[in-house]
């Protein structure tokens, strides 16, 4: 395919610096979980961004030093760190990109748990968050040690192959910004006081980086330019000034949202491109290049931000997750081909969860160094099997894509006339729009494969399947949600359900819906609770939320928007009840209780919805089971399998995991061997058996 010549212009070189990017897309720095715990699946992460074509690669945050230590991310404290990020770097090259790092202290953000140092601010204050630790003020000792860290880390990162050395000075959570910011900054010295002064020791740490590797690296400042005002005393903010002040000393502008909730922002409660109004100004007051980010997923935005004078590279962290290969298809005009972002978040949930992170779209994303899974490529077909998958959702979808990119013969049939299953249901809710892509997606490719037939409106039996000649069969049938109330507060059905109407997610989704005053009871705490209570406040309910956990939607924590969607639900619903349970029902009323107490509250209510928990919807599979192996070996079926919710039910990402893994292993049996590499078994990291032969260390003993 050939790419419209309108797109040429994503693709011309970009100077930053001593440096030269062979394009304009710029993957940059985000967290993923792996990290310093995990280096060898970080490093085959980012090589798969740069072979799918990135012009610029970076890391997540690396810490400088021990007193702003982040427990899960890089680090870079001293020469013994290089060679895991000298293995990230080797792989980024290898694909022509150039390797980025996000150098940061973290000041108060951190309570240091692990290295146990306390905490340093430019004065003194509590850490965020709940842990009892207070940082103490630098004196201006520590400020000289702090540039020395930054400077000593700078030269250790070009000696681990890096070409951009970022100060990282954005998110109001790195000791630069503190310095900048009028809250954390309460010095009288010239490190504090006017703009020129709390701007000093980041002005400080660009110009000693510049002096030690700018020869041959480029240096560049992240920043958040709307960080800067403190709306309780109505202080202005200074975002723009710190931009006009420092314009033309580093190399690279990276700008973006001070808070991450705003930078972040999900599709739920943010658009593609949503920062540009925030951002435009700075190449107005800079000559250098600008990098930002908005989830870009289409080509044409990206091509506007460009010759619309807003950015010089087209900065992604999300998008490149979704599609690794994003700038390689735009290259080659194989747009249809591009996996988009949903803007679900689930990958910064895994990164706060502390495990390598997932993708809705993307199930290899975490995996290429585990599971040595290839976003693009997939082994072709090993086996002659013949495949039948009954379920069109996103499992369903996923391991029919998948086996017929392998060259599989597959069936893919489903009860319903569209195709989607959950994903289908789950976008016409509120804010959940851009969900369609999962199917969309899917349901495109599985288009131009003639090896694979969708069969629409075929509600499948186990007779059905006997007779279908298929010697592999995937049962994706999804789940249903309860309407008992079972969930993880109550392990038995909610007393008096039967005194009133009843509704689930469910009914909501299929246009059964309650009316009049509603107590929606959500054990469930992701995404669901919410939009379900937005689309009854749409539908002219008086709401009631009520929740065991002591915030709404609490899940929604990890996925970066629990303050929004709170904020949105104490908005709209009529009366919002935390850290209390829907204890039993009778006619007119529900009785609520603290989860702590015990005490009741009674509330009006002629309907209740209950969003608890899910349950496999796997009849088929216990009929073919029942069938017994003699039967089915009779009808040429050597296995059958679950999928997805069928099998667990989950969020959506698991569900297209679920289908991705059968596809590349044709089962989902569990087994006694680990189904992944794991860092400490690897050749060379192998620990000597025990010495006393029972499987226990003596005392004394020493691990060599």
């Amino acid at each position: 395919m050939t790419r419209p010549s309108r797109f040429d212009i994503l693709f011309e070189p970009v100077r930053i610096g001593p440096v030269t990017a062979r394009n304009r897309f710029f993957q940059v720095p985000h967290c993923n979980g792996m990290g310093r715990a995990f280096p060898s699946p970080m490093a085959a992460m980012r090589g798969v961004k740069a072979e799918g074509g990135w012009g610029v690669v970076s890391t997540e945050q690396c810490d400088v030093h021990h007193s702003g230590n982040h427990q899960r991310e890089l680090r870079l404290w001293d020469e013994r760190d290089i060679p895991y990020l000298a293995r990230a770097t080797g792989l980024i090259h290898e694909h022509g990109a150039l390797a980025a790092v996000e150098l940061v202290h973290n000041g108060s953000h951190v309570a240091n748990l692990e290295s146990r140092t306390v905490p340093i601010a430019p004065s003194l204050r509590l850490t965020r968050g709940i842990n009892p630790v207070t940082a103490r003020a630098m004196d201006k000792s520590d400020i000289r040690d702090a540039r020395r860290w930054y400077r000593t880390a700078a030269v250790n990162a070009r000696r681990a192959g890096f070409d951009i050395i970022y100060v990282y000075a954005g998110h109001g959570m790195t000791l630069p910004v503190h310095f900048l910011s009028r809250r954390h900054n309460h010095r009288t010295d010239e490190y504090g006081g006017s703009l020129e002064n709390r701007a000093r020791f980041l002005r400080e740490l660009v110009e000693d980086a510049k002096e030690a590797v700018g020869d041959t690296c480029a240096v560049a400042i992240r920043f958040g330019v709307d960080g800067l005002a403190d709306s309780r005393d109505g202080s202005r903010d200074e975002g723009r000034d710190v931009v006009e002040m420092l314009a033309e000393l580093p190399d690279l502008w990276d700008v973006n949202l001070s808070d991450f909730d705003d930078d972040g922002v999900t599709a739920r409660f943010g658009d593609e491109g949503h920062q540009e109004k925030y951002v435009r100004f700075v190449k107005s007051v800079t000559t250098k290049p600008v990098v930002g980010v908005g989830r870009f997923t289409s080509p044409d935005t990206m091509v506007s931000m460009v010759r619309g004078g807003t950015l010089d590279l087209i900065g992604a962290a999300r998008p490149s997750i979704a599609d690794p290969f994003l700038p390689r298809k735009i290259e080659e005009g194989r747009f249809d081909d591009i996996r988009e972002c949903v803007g679900c978040n689930i990958c910064v949930a895994g990164d706060r969860s502390g495990v390598p992170m997932r993708c809705t779209q993307n199930p290899t994303m975490g995996e290429e160094w585990r599971r040595g899974w290839h976003p693009e490529y997939i082994p072709p077909k090993d086996t002659d099997d013949t495949v039948l998958v009954v379920g069109g959702g996103p499992a369903g979808l996923e391991a029919a894509r998948a086996l017929g990119q392998r060259g599989y013969d597959v069936m893919l049939a489903d009860r319903g006339r569209q195709l989607g299953g959950r994903v289908a249901r789950e976008c016409l809710l509120p804010g959940l729009g851009t969900w369609a892509r999962v199917s969309e997606w899917r349901l495109g490719q599985l288009r131009r494969m003639r090896n694979v037939q969708l069969l629409p409106d075929n509600d499948i039996t186990a007779e059905m399947v006997l007779q279908a000649e298929a010697s592999l069969v995937a049962v994706a049938t999804g789940a249903t949600w309860r309407a008992d109330g079972i969930g993880r507060y109550h392990s038995e059905a909610i007393p008096g359900l039967e005194e009133v109407p009843v509704y689930t997610p469910d009914d909501v989704m299929d246009s059964r819906l309650p009316s009049g005053r509603v107590v929606l009871f959500d054990d469930d705490h992701y995404y669901m609770g919410g939009v379900i209570a937005e689309r009854l406040v749409e539908q002219g309910c008086e709401v009631t939320f009520v929740t065991p956990e002591s915030l709404v939607s609490a899940y929604t924590q990890l996925t970066a928007e629990q303050r929004k969607v709170q904020r949105r639900i104490l908005r709209t619903c009529a009366a919002v009840h935390t850290s209390t349970a829907l204890a039993r029902t009778e006619p007119g009323t529900a009785h609520l209780a603290c989860v702590f107490t015990g005490r009741e509250t009674a509330v009006a209510a002629d309907a209740v919805v209950l969003t608890t928990g899910m349950v496999p919807r796997d009849e088929l599979y216990q009929e073919l089971a029942r069938r017994g192996e003699a039967e089915l070996g009779a009808a040429g079926i050597r296995r059958v399998v679950r999928l997805g919710d069928c099998l667990g039910p989950g969020i959506i990402a698991a569900a297209v995991h679920s289908g991705h893994l059968f596809a590349r292993t044709l089962d989902t049996a569990l087994t006694d061997r680990a189904p992944y590499r794991r860092e400490n078994v690897e050749p060379g990291w192998d620990l000597p058996l025990p010495p006393d032969g029972e499987g226990l260390w003596a005392p004394g003993d020493v691990l060599s």
